[in-house]
């Protein structure tokens, strides 16, 4: 019996660390604890879990995690199917009324901090730096078919073919990205290598001198020898990504924060995801240091534990996306504790 029970947590082990873990409907424990959502967010939540694992604490449960893209994981989550959604935006409108139909009440927990970051191959001499309005040009709507080189860009750069990689429609990245760059979530060129997979769009860009890519700045922090990042010039100047910038509110806009959203009636009936999501806060910096995302300040974990521990529901955005915003500004909204009834 023992033996078979040290086979059944090593078989929970490898399914709950496999992103895109599926489940055949009605067919799991009460204990199980179902995680999707933002592929930005996927290695903090990796990490988080084998933490967790490794301290004994979720015998008896089964977790699974998968990281189809935020949006992908919010139609899960308002639909009753996931017992946390890891989202790299905030909660929109749309979602919001889903959430609302279906009966699902949430907590909004920020976790961490990222940085979109602009990469190009490192053989990329070049290029060092590039506008928010260059951006614009290569990837806004009326761009698809049209800019296709380097130089209808920019005229001192090279008349070569360039190769655009990015974040498929479903990630929280590609809504946050075209916000920022475009103006709306949705205005974004479609003739370009997209993939929800973070580690496709690296391979994408490390395969090809002439590429240009955008995602979550731990995808670039593990792949720092494939991948050249570019300071972006923003209304501070030419700013590189990195933690400093980032808590500093100088890499604008492409700052953002990085969310947990917790299921409130699973919270309350399986134990273990209660502890499972309170040692994830708990150990909020050193996780996020171990995932290569940016971590909160210390003062502000201890506001999110907070939070875990009143079960404060609803969210702080409105279903709005909240960019250009310091993250100062954002971190506020996230703990007011006044929201609209329809959220509460």
């Amino acid at each position: 019996m023992r033996g078979r029970h040290l086979a059944c947590l090593l078989a929970a082990l490898l399914l709950s660390i496999r992103p895109g873990a599926a489940q055949t409907a009605g067919s799991e424990p009460s204990s199980t604890v179902r995680i999707n959502g933002s592929s930005t967010v996927l290695p903090l939540a990796r990490e988080a879990l084998r933490s967790f694992q490794a301290g004994g604490q979720n015998r008896g449960s089964r977790f699974e995690l998968g990281g189809s893209g935020t949006s992908a994981g919010f139609r899960q989550f308002c639909d009753g199917r996931l017992s946390i959604a890891t989202a790299s935006r905030p909660i929109n409108s749309a979602e919001l009324k889903q959430c609302k139909a279906r009966g699902v009440r949430f907590l909004e927990l920020p976790i961490a901090f990222d940085a979109i970051t602009v990469v190009v191959h490192p053989s990329n001499r070049w290029l060092d730096q590039i506008t928010t309005a260059q951006l614009s040009t290569l990837w806004n709507r009326k761009a698809e078919g049209a800019v296709r080189r380097w130089k209808q860009v920019d005229p001192a750069w090279p008349d070569r073919a360039i190769r655009l990689c990015g974040p498929g429609q479903d990630s929280g990245t590609f809504d946050t990205f075209n916000k920022a760059i475009n103006g709306q979530e949705d205005d974004s060129r479609r003739d370009y290598i997209a993939s929800e997979d973070d580690d496709v769009l690296v391979r994408c860009v490390a395969s090809n001198p002439d590429a240009l890519g955008y995602f979550g700045y731990d995808y670039y922090q593990s792949n720092r020898k494939a991948l050249k990042a570019l300071a972006v010039v923003g209304p501070r100047g030419p700013v590189l990504p990195s933690q400093a910038t980032v808590q500093q509110s100088l890499y604008i806009p492409l700052s953002r924060a990085l969310f947990l959203y917790v299921n409130e009636r699973d919270l309350q009936k399986k134990p273990v995801l209660r502890q499972f999501v309170n040692a994830t806060v708990q150990q909020g910096t050193i996780l996020a240091q171990r995932s290569g995302v940016i971590p909160l300040p210390d003062s502000t974990y201890r506001l999110v534990a907070a939070k875990l521990y009143r079960t404060i529901s609803g969210t702080a955005f409105d279903g709005n996306l909240p960019v250009g915003l310091s993250l100062g500004k954002i971190l506020q909204r996230s703990f007011a504790e006044h929201k609209q009834p329809q959220f509460r």
